[in-house]
């Protein structure tokens, strides 16, 4: 019976990893990821033929590299999704603490690449966002926290996940990075209020965060430029966001037809952040539903796997991954759209970027590890853990 509730899968002992691995993982999310990646592709073919011009590389110069870093990204994805929780969660601190010394030295070795905000490694032949590989990181360490601060005389792991969850959004807010900042604060937010946090402390975490943003309108001009931006009741259209709303209206149920889209020709960041807005054009709101669906059902298929799970950790750093990775695409989308103010944020598996789809690929691969099918034992067993 304990089987049937809770979707336990019988352990066969000297099973091969891989016969292992493809019964227990979650196929509809394992395929929403590769349908992602290849509409991702699809849209690189449009989107960054007109930015290589610009820079005189071959047309597809970036659609190469796209593939190149999404192929290992999947590589990445599918050997972590193999690795059992207790591997997982040790590698993450270990890459938490190499991307948290690299996001603490970008004052003084970074560059902005005349974008207004320090937050990339230049590489010569490539860069590094550190930010994007600390956020999975971050998530399965601060799990690790509060999941012990409910053991009997467990650690403090909610003050001490607190303050470090505060030290890196301060870091990320001094680049500026308002938009990683809040993602981080909101997939803390997420499973701290999973672990059981009272209403009144959410509440008043709230009201710091809009203290916080008022402090930072007054303080940062690129802050505030972008919110006013937002909040004008004239759109721009020499403006991205401008170009991005015209291109959406353009594109109408079936879009323009293959190629046809102009925004690409006006949209210096068209291949990556507003990606969304030449998938629009080009394809339609047909297209724009699709990839809406494809990030709902991995969300959605991975909480409801999590549900399940009784390991306080594995059930906190999932639901944290999930919600991190559903929330960027919603903001993603959103700017786009302008439901919410620029953010730089990419468009997970579908954006061009390195660092961006690289990350993606750890953070979904430990998702999967995650939510893979394992024996949960009996109800007595966890009954009488508790006792002792």
């Amino acid at each position: 019976m304990t089987e049937m509730v809770y979707g336990a899968v019988p352990v066969r002992d000297g099973e091969p990893i891989l016969p292992k691995w493809w019964r227990t993982i979650d196929k509809w999310s394992l395929s929403c990821v590769l349908i992602l990646f290849a509409i991702g592709l699809l849209l690189g073919l449009a989107a960054s033929v007109p930015l290589a011009e610009q820079n005189g590389f071959p047309p597809f110069h970036y659609v190469t590299r796209q593939a190149f870093f999404g192929g290992l990204a999947l590589v990445v994805m599918i050997i972590t999704s193999m690795m059992s929780p207790v591997v997982v969660r040790r590698l993450a601190v270990l890459g938490f603490l190499v991307a948290f010394v690299a996001l603490a030295m970008l004052p003084f070795f970074g560059t902005d690449f005349g974008k207004g905000a320090v937050r990339w490694y230049s590489l010569g032949f490539a860069s590094v966002q550190p930010s994007e590989f600390l956020k999975p990181g971050f998530v399965v360490v601060a799990a690790w926290m509060l999941a012990a601060s409910q053991d009997l005389n467990g650690p403090p792991g909610r003050a001490w996940s607190f303050a470090l969850c505060i030290s890196i959004v301060l870091m990320l807010a001094l680049q500026p990075d308002f938009g990683q900042a809040c993602l981080v604060l909101f997939g803390w937010g997420v499973m701290y209020f999973v672990a059981g946090a009272p209403m009144v402390l959410l509440v008043g975490m709230a009201g710091l965060v809009v203290v916080a943003g008022t402090v930072a309108y007054s303080n940062s001009e690129h802050f505030a430029r972008r919110i006013d931006g937002f909040l004008s009741p004239d759109v721009d259209p020499r403006t991205q966001l401008g170009y991005a709303t015209n291109a959406i209206q353009e594109g109408g149920l079936f879009g323009v037809g293959v190629g046809e889209g102009q925004v690409k020709w006006s949209l210096p960041d068209a291949h990556t952040d507003f990606i969304i807005a030449v998938a629009a054009e080009e394809y339609g709101l047909v297209l724009v539903l699709c990839i809406i669906a494809l990030y709902t059902g991995i969300v959605v298929r991975s909480l409801l796997r999590l549900v399940r799970e009784r390991d306080p950790f594995i059930r906190l750093a999932g639901t944290g991954l999930a919600c991190m990775f559903g929330v960027q695409a919603m903001i993603n989308m959103g700017v786009a759209v302008r439901l919410l103010p620029a953010k730089g944020m990419t468009l997970p598996f579908v954006s061009y970027g390195g660092s961006s789809v690289i990350a993606s690929g750890i953070a979904v691969g430990m998702l999967l590890a995650f939510t893979r099918s394992r024996p949960q034992g009996e109800i007595s067993d966890l009954l009488g853990r508790g006792r002792r």
